[in-house]
């Protein structure tokens, strides 16, 4: 079977759709870990930008390994999105024009301080960005130490991108917006700071003008998007007609929120359907309470209700119902105005994504590293509420379910998937309810040392633990 390239467009079915152009565009953006997610949600975006202004290419660098650029530059860049949801879907992606891999330095630094680059974005997962717990740059993490070393070649994506930007800075070359796309909260002003306390080590002047001159947006992104697999390329490979490896999947829904800085990059970007706005931080706070808050509440009382994925427990009725009035009745109200976003409409979109049996979204996947994601997840909103005198029934049982979930793997010897899997483990492996949640509150694990100063609310959750892990789900359908 041929494979995906420029010369094999024309001949694809008429119902694909595909990029007008005959061959790759020029650069003007360097992304920094171009994995499946990148390809399936920003890449379509500049796909789209593309129809219109040809010089918005995005040269793919790859730090660590050389798989997926060499798969993109075996196609020419050219890639099928296939979209699993009620109304499936495949459109080729031509968004890419160069790829570059870990033995690529001369060419990533050239790129980097070239003027036709306006953008650089990373999707480097949160950990890439080499930051210690409080936020700030790691400075003994050992890329950051090799970088400020031995600066000529970095690991860090902080060095990379600190070095492009001496580079423009000496040659009088107006920086790249720099754009974090990791789901880290507060990333803009997180990964700008970081920049500045690199420079700043070995440079004040360039750390000053870093601080001055270099735009860092904030954003927030989404869209549910599986691996790729053996099944996904069989099944592209049957729609298109030609083999393609570098093939990717994902759900109807995707969203790429900006913060607007005033900078023509992103004006260009919401020509391509990205949110400009100046309130990130309130669409991040939507989708860690309203969609992830769910997610792991789906997850926990999911398994232990027997369900293995997503949109087979949303086929539960008493546990999409609870769900949804979790939603309704705990965490829209806890949530700050946003201009643009309609916290109802929301809710009805991120449950009809739950729902989608196109996405098999396992909650055991969901369920891992709870410890890191509780407290942001369901934890905030049971602070908001009892700052206000109320006790957020559902929420409260969300994370008694936690709770139960610990204690059931526990007692079946059945790891726990966490950083801190095993003080979780001994923790939940002996003794009721309220014993587990007094050592997990005791240890910091998932739940803050001043929720011991909230009998009620330890009480509370003691009780839906119990229950939840005794198999009482009568709580479910509880006013």
């Amino acid at each position: 079977m041929n494979r995906l390239e420029y010369a094999a467009l024309d001949a694809l079915p008429a119902a694909i759709a595909r990029p007008a152009r005959a061959a790759p565009p020029a650069t003007g953006i360097v992304h920094f870990g171009p994995g499946a997610f990148h390809r399936a949600h920003q890449a379509s975006y500049i796909d789209t930008l593309l129809d219109g202004d040809p010089s918005w290419g995005i040269a793919a660098v790859s730090l660590r390994s050389a798989g997926t650029v060499e798969a993109l530059s075996a196609q020419q860049g050219l890639y099928t999105l296939a979209i699993r949801d009620a109304a499936p879907g495949f459109r080729v992606i031509g968004a890419h024009s160069r790829f570059l891999g870990p033995d690529d330095a001369a060419e990533t630094q050239a790129l980097l301080a070239d003027a036709e680059v306006k953008l650089v974005t990373t999707t480097v997962t949160e950990k890439g960005y080499c930051l210690a717990a409080d936020g700030s740059l790691d400075l003994a993490h050992p890329d950051v130490v090799h970088d400020l070393a031995a600066p000529a070649v970095p690991r860090s994506v902080i060095g990379w991108i600190v070095g492009g930007l001496t580079a423009r800075r000496a040659a009088g070359t107006p920086p790249f917006v720099m754009m974090p796309c990791d789901n880290l909260a507060n990333n803009g002003a997180k990964v700008k700071a970081a920049l500045v306390a690199f420079a700043a080590a070995t440079d004040a002047d360039l750390a000053a003008w870093i601080e001055a001159r270099v735009l860092v947006p904030g954003t927030m992104v989404d869209s549910i998007t599986p691996a790729s697999d053996s099944a996904l390329y069989e099944t592209v490979a049957a729609a298109l007609g030609v083999e393609d490896r570098a093939a990717v999947q994902r759900e109807a829904f995707t969203q790429w929120v900006i913060e607007d800085v005033g900078s023509p990059v992103c004006a260009a970007l919401a020509r391509a359907g990205a949110t400009l706005t100046d309130n990130v931080a309130g669409y991040e706070q939507a989708k860690l309470r309203v969609l992830n808050g769910s997610h792991s509440t789906l997850a926990y009382a999911g398994l232990l209700r027997g369900h293995a994925s997503v949109s087979e427990a949303m086929g539960d009725a008493a546990l999409a119902s609870f769900v949804d009035a979790m939603i309704r009745e705990d965490i829209i109200p806890t949530l700050q105005p946003v201009a643009g976003l309609d916290h109802n409409a929301y809710r009805e979109a991120v449950l009809a994504r739950f729902r989608n049996p196109a996405i098999v979204h396992r909650l055991d996947q969901i369920a891992a590293d709870g410890s890191q994601k509780i407290p942001y997840r369901l934890g905030d909103t049971l602070a908001a509420h009892r700052a206000r005198g109320e006790m957020p029934q559902h929420v409260v049982i969300a994370l008694g379910c936690w709770v139960a979930f610990l204690m059931q793997r526990a007692h079946a010897g059945v790891p726990i998937l966490d950083p801190a899997a095993a003080a979780l483990a001994a923790a939940a492996a002996e003794g009721d309810a309220a014993t587990v949640l007094d050592r997990l509150i005791a240890a910091k694990l998932g739940f803050s040392g001043e929720l011991a100063g909230d009998p009620a609310a330890v009480a509370a959750i003691a009780a839906a633990a119990q229950a939840a892990f005794d198999g009482d789900w009568a709580m479910l359908s509880s006013d």
